[in-house]
């Protein structure tokens, strides 16, 4: 009878809380809210100024006093109050969307590999930021559910979340990961690649909305129609603003030293990867999901070298968003693939 109470007074969310963008998926309304994971704070009041794509506009524009700050990196709290902050601001926007005024249960997705310390953390400051139950899954397994894998199957299922800090690698089967890798390279790696390219060939200075725009224009990882963009940066030389026009090429070659480590990394998963799972994985292929999968020629590049199928799926940046959301509409009967249920997890 609570819990039927509860359902008519409290929203379900679930948040897939990304270095780079956090997406809030409200039960009965779909996803809500993409914003990026960026909060802007009055360092003298310690006040919260903006969160979201406001406080991204100000990146590298703020006065002395205002710090425009990431509270995630590599797919992990930096700074828990300003997380606890975000999470607030977000729960309370989704929960001004439905109207209902109870505490909300929240299923929150974190990078595969986290240690207890770590999501401990995450868990904290969703009950401290409103949540009345938090559970938390796996990114991969959340995307995995959100693109449809048949993960409860005894097949093998691998996929691939490329993020903003992290890429998530898993394998899949039973409704369980039965090997899972992250790597430090994803979508901010490549986009400092851009900037240490830029300052070292062409000696001049830029920021990282500047890279990341240019990432997404022109970037891509095999060769074909000739792209070039204008950057505007700091001259290294003289101190002056300058101007120079580069080329898909030169993004190519900027980022080919991580591409790199991104692909040995599959193939380490694929070489340990157990051989009946291997076998399904050969059949069936690899998705590929997360920011990262947009990048071009990505796909192919990785179809190439491991001779296995690469498919990117529709919409890749809300698979874990869209996954969280599956998992609200019958929560017991995805209970398995939660990391530390709520009831497991000691008492605050």
């Amino acid at each position: 009878m609570l819990e039927k109470f509860y359902k008519l007074i409290s929203n379900d969310i679930g948040i897939d809380l990304g270095t780079s963008n956090t997406l809030v998926y409200l039960k009965g309304h779909g996803i809500v809210i993409n914003e990026p994971s960026v909060v802007a704070v009055n360092q003298k009041t310690n006040q919260v100024l903006a969160v979201g794509s406001k406080a991204k506009e100000m990146l590298g524009r703020t006065p002395g006093h205002i710090k425009a700050v990431r509270p995630l990196v590599d797919g992990v709290i930096s700074d828990f109050e300003v997380t606890e902050e975000m999470l607030s601001y977000l729960i309370n926007k989704a929960d001004k969307i439905s109207k209902k005024l109870g505490r909300p249960r929240v299923l929150i997705g974190v990078p595969s590999g986290t240690t207890n310390v770590e999501t401990r953390a995450v868990y904290d400051a969703a009950r401290s930021a409103g949540g009345r139950e938090v559970y938390l899954v796996e990114e991969p397994m959340a995307a995995a559910i959100g693109v449809r894998l048949p993960i409860k199957d005894p097949v093998g299922s691998m996929i691939i979340d490329i993020g903003g800090g992290t890429t998530d690698i898993a394998v899949i089967s039973l409704g369980g990961i039965v090997k899972s890798k992250s790597l430090k390279i994803a979508g901010d790696k490549l986009s400092n690649d851009i900037i240490s390219y830029m300052r070292d060939e062409f000696k001049i200075l830029i920021g990282e909305r500047t890279a990341e725009t240019v990432k997404i224009s022109i970037g891509s990882v095999l060769p074909g129609g000739y792209m070039e963009a204008e950057i505007h940066g700091r001259d290294l030389l003289t101190g002056l603003p300058r101007q120079v026009v580069v080329t898909d090429s030169d993004i190519r070659e900027a980022i080919s030293s991580s591409i790199g480590l991104l692909v040995e990394g599959v193939k380490d998963m694929l070489e340990t990867a157990p051989p009946e799972i291997l076998s399904d994985i050969m059949h069936r292929g690899i998705t590929l999901t997360g920011g990262g999968a947009l990048i071009s020629g990505l796909d192919t590049l990785l179809q190439n070298v491991l001779k296995i199928p690469v498919y990117v799926v529709d919409d890749p940046l809300s698979s874990v968003a869209r996954g969280t959301g599956i998992m609200l509409d019958d929560l017991t009967s995805f209970k398995e693939v939660l990391i530390g249920h709520q009831n497991e997890l000691p008492p605050r």
